[in-house]
């Protein structure tokens, strides 16, 4: 697991044209939606024994993980999602290109995971970046920055125009999710709004983000799960995504202690880049030996390009891992 690579990030707070021109995002919780379809069980408990995809060992599907509420997208649909920064070209495809051209490859990509798994209906996402670790520890000592909400605003918008669920990502540096999540109850709050957080950027030992891989434990994990779990009761709504980046062990401590909600939907998403063996290497030691709930796969467009393999996964080799993803990350 030494082998994978992972990407120093410091931006350059510049402004950018993206979003001039989008409009003002209302922020209205969610009326009680009383159309919203009761869980169909045996179609959820038989779409889960599919995701485990023959697994004899007992470990998939898992065994004491809630039924979700009603309205949930996992596993009826597989996620798939551009993930970056739009203050930064470097960070991931949401932010290298103007957004029509990124939205464009995004339905793109989503056609190749239609045909390539005709069962399983696709959901786009943009997973854009919130809060970025900073090599410099800034004014207040904390080694991120926040973005600012009227940025959030235009990805939410963008979003929408192509009907795609937002992910905010948080990369706390030496903040904490305590101290961050609940400043985004206004977006959270909204029904297509879900969240990410990221270990690889949480510095507990007091390290620059990017010179050590940062770690979460399950107590802040299971933090996280609690508040978005409130945050389904408080506004109605349908069960939160909650996605965490997971590339080696020590990135998540205590795993067997994370908590499951029914309002909640987790995946463990492997997030390390490099050549085909090494990724599903990777994904095999990382997701199929430690599982929490639902498990999703990350795909580089220019690190996994080894000199070795100079391609990335197909989704044909990425459905036919043990467990099979549910939600797709292209960075």
């Amino acid at each position: 697991m030494k082998n994978i690579k992972f990407a120093i990030l410091s931006i350059a707070v510049i402004v950018l044209s993206h979003g001039s021109s989008f409009a003002k995002i209302s922020y209205s919780p969610r009326p009680d939606d009383s159309t919203r379809k009761p869980l169909d069980t045996l179609r959820y408990d038989s779409l889960m024994r599919k995701l485990a995809h023959g697994d004899k060992t007992g470990r998939w599907p898992v065994k004491h993980a809630p039924r979700p509420l009603a309205g949930a997208i996992l596993p009826f649909y597989r996620v798939v999602a551009y993930y970056g920064n739009m203050y930064s070209k470097n960070m991931g495809v949401l932010g290298e290109y103007q957004p029509k051209v990124m939205l464009k490859k995004l339905e793109e990509e989503v056609k190749v995971w239609e045909k390539a798994d005709t069962t399983t209906p696709v959901m786009p996402a943009l997973h854009y970046i919130c809060i970025t670790a900073q090599a410099d520890a800034g004014s207040n000592g904390l080694h991120s920055l926040r973005m600012p909400f009227k940025q959030i605003d235009s990805v939410i918008h963008m979003a929408r125009s192509i009907h795609a669920l937002i992910f905010l990502d948080l990369q706390v540096g030496y903040s904490t999710v305590k101290t961050e999540v609940p400043r985004l109850e206004k977006y959270l709050q909204m029904p297509d709004v879900h969240l990410g957080i990221d270990p690889e950027f949480s510095m507990k030992e007091g390290s620059v983000p990017g010179k050590r891989i940062g770690t979460f434990d399950a107590e802040d994990i299971n933090y996280t799960s609690q508040y978005l779990a409130d945050l389904v009761k408080k506004y109605n709504l349908p069960p939160k995504i909650f996605i965490v980046h997971r590339f080696t062990q020590k990135m998540v401590t205590n795993y067997q202690n994370i908590k499951l909600h029914p309002e909640v939907q987790f995946v463990m998403d492997m997030d390390g880049w490099g050549g085909v063996k090494l990724k599903k290497d990777t994904y095999h030691y990382i997701e199929w030996h430690e599982p929490v709930q639902f498990t999703g796969f990350k795909l580089f467009y220019k690190n996994d390009l080894t000199k070795e393999t100079k391609r990335l996964l197909t989704p044909k080799e990425i459905l036919a891992l043990k467990p099979v993803p549910i939600y797709i990350q292209y960075q």
